[in-house]
């Protein structure tokens, strides 16, 4: 019987530091390094279809997609930047959201 040594795992999965970038939109600021941003969570997702996962709109909940990249470690976490939903939306007042409702009626 064959036996695998090693960690497969380093090859099949890497970490994920989803950080919040919204203030750079607030605050119209230029980005910092990534270890100055406060961060949302951190998970290990599979390395299948990567790239798809981190720009899908369910990623973070309430959150867009920005940016992304890598410590240059070819094991090391992947940084993933997001941006409050409500920054990137056109913000509608109260008035335009009731017209909006009785245009739909």
């Amino acid at each position: 019987m064959a036996n695998i040594d090693g960690s497969l795992w380093a090859y099949n999965l890497v970490k994920v530091t989803v950080i919040d970038v919204s203030d750079d939109y607030r605050l119209m600021q230029p980005p910092m390094p990534s270890e100055c941003y406060p961060v949302l969570y951190e998970k290990w997702i599979p390395t299948y279809k990567f790239l798809e996962r981190l720009t899908s709109d369910e990623f973070v909940a309430g959150y867009l997609y920005d940016w992304h990249e890598t410590t240059g470690n070819q094991f090391g976490p992947w940084y993933v930047g997001v941006v409050e939903r409500s920054l990137a939306l056109p913000q509608t007042t109260a008035a335009e959201a009731k017209r909006e409702q009785q245009a739909t009626l």
